[in-house]
């Protein structure tokens, strides 16, 4: 990696964010996954940024990078309903009954 924050900060694509850190990525897993990754990745980058406020420009791009890997990951092994990051997925559909509400007595 050879970016600076500033250029860091003009990214807005998922592909941008894995050429800046030169990390390798499957296009198809970033097409399907692509606003659930950044999602992850601007979550993780919060924490960083909430919780290491003394790092110096290496260290917050490298902990940038590291974030953006997790990020990726989690929906190598997951999938988005399961991660639930937007509200649509939390949200219950109304005058629907689930299969799981259904009891037989």
């Amino acid at each position: 990696m050879s970016g600076t924050l500033e250029e860091f900060k003009q990214l807005t694509k998922a592909e941008q964010y894995f050429e800046f850190f030169q990390l390798p990525y499957d296009q198809k897993v970033v097409n399907v996954n692509r606003l659930h990754i950044l999602k992850k990745f601007s979550q993780l980058m919060q924490q960083i940024d909430e919780n290491d406020t003394d790092l110096n420009e290496v260290e917050r791009l490298n902990k940038y990078c590291e974030a953006l890997q997790q990020a990726y990951q989690v929906f190598l092994d997951s999938t988005a309903q399961e991660q639930k990051l937007f509200k649509v997925f939390n949200q219950k559909p109304k005058n629907v009954v689930t299969l799981t509400e259904i009891t037989s007595d």
